[in-house]
Formats: C-alpha cells, sequence, structure tokens
C-alpha cells in the first residue's frame, strides 16, 4: 500500500464503513477504535473527550515505579496514569559510566529506544553475553532474560525510552556473579554480516 492510498483510507475510516477498517487493521478495526479493546464501540457511547488520546508531558513522568540500582525509570503511559491495558512506557536516565544491577522483567517483553548515549547491554545467567547500542537504535529484551544496563560514555547521561508489553513495571532484581569477560554478540544475518 503506498503512503497517499494509506492516508486517504485513514480518513475514510468512520464508524459507517467498518468494513473497509477491517481491510486495514488486522482485528476488523475494532482493535484500533476500541480503548478496552473488546468491541467497537456504539457510535455516541463513548466520552472521546475523556477516553481518547493523551499526551504525557516530559516533565509529569512518575518516579513512583520499581527501580533497580543504577538507573532512574519515570512512568508515562500505564494503567494507573492512562487506563493503559496491555502496554507499559516510560523513560530511563543512566549515568555517566554507570551500570545497573542484573534484573528481569518477568514475563514482560520490553522494547528500549536509544535517545542519547552509548548503551552497552550484558546478558544471560552470567551475563556473560555483550552488544551496543548507539542513539536511534531499537534493543528488544525477551521474557525472564537476566540482563544488565551500562552507559558506556564516561561523560554524557544515557537517555532511552522503554515500552513493555504489559500495563504494569515488573522488575525482578537478581543477584548475579558477572563473569569477567563476556563474549560480544552481533546480529549476524544475511543482510548483517559479522564485523572483522
Amino acid at each position: 500500500m503506498t503512503r497517499s492510498s494509506r492516508r486517504v483510507t485513514t480518513r475514510s475510516i468512520g464508524w459507517r464503513n467498518l468494513s473497509l477498517a477491517a481491510r486495514f487493521f488486522p482485528s476488523g478495526g475494532r482493535k484500533a477504535l476500541s480503548h478496552q479493546h473488546e468491541s467497537t464501540p456504539v457510535p455516541g457511547t463513548v466520552d472521546w473527550k475523556v477516553n481518547g488520546v493523551r499526551v504525557i508531558r516530559g516533565d509529569q513522568l512518575d518516579t513512583n515505579t520499581p527501580q533497580t540500582p543504577g538507573m532512574n525509570r519515570a512512568a508515562a503511559i500505564n494503567a494507573a496514569r492512562v487506563g493503559a491495558q496491555k502496554i507499559w512506557a516510560g523513560t530511563v536516565a543512566i549515568h555517566p559510566n554507570a551500570k545497573t544491577g542484573a534484573h528481569h522483567h518477568g514475563a514482560l517483553e520490553s522494547v528500549i529506544y536509544v535517545v542519547r548515549g552509548k548503551a552497552r547491554m550484558r546478558w544471560g545467567e552470567a551475563l556473560e553475553f555483550v552488544a551496543e547500542a548507539e542513539a536511534g537504535d531499537f534493543i528488544f529484551v525477551p521474557p525472564y532474560v537476566p540482563h544488565q544496563e551500562i552507559n558506556a560514555s564516561t561523560d554524557e547521561t544515557l537517555e532511552c525510552v522503554l515500552v513493555r508489553s504489559d500495563n504494569e513495571a515488573v522488575v525482578v532484581n537478581l543477584d548475579i556473579e558477572p563473569v569477567e569477560k563476556p563474549e560480544a554478540v552481533y546480529w549476524v544475518d544475511p543482510i548483517h554480516r559479522q564485523p572483522s
């Protein structure tokens, strides 16, 4: 689908034309149009002013969220703040040359977007694997993976945006004795070659 056709069809989606929505949203349009993700609301039964889009200002983030030593997390989107049912989103800051304690996030999947700085991630039973990400990179952390975030810079704060696959912030801090020299892991596939 071209960008222009997507723009036109998005404008065409309305309450009377949900069959069109069904063609462009895998859920048949219901999830795209319903906050509760259960069914399409009946027109006129939802107060969209109160139950619609929410903007959370950067200076209004909630630091009353589970923390890991070495980082400062702040929640933007969760059940308590906006009624989110299936995601948690927020920010994290790690001071220069600092690292977090080892932890995991239970059954949740996590995505980290590096806004500023350079992140070094260690993971595994003894934090035996390592990879780095820079501003503009995404990091995926599967469920139950023991990991540690490290600010690889000695003079710049590492700033990231976090998104998790549930509406609550789950953090399980771990007592792990890390290996001294972790193994570097690179994304290698037909497009990404092993660095030399």
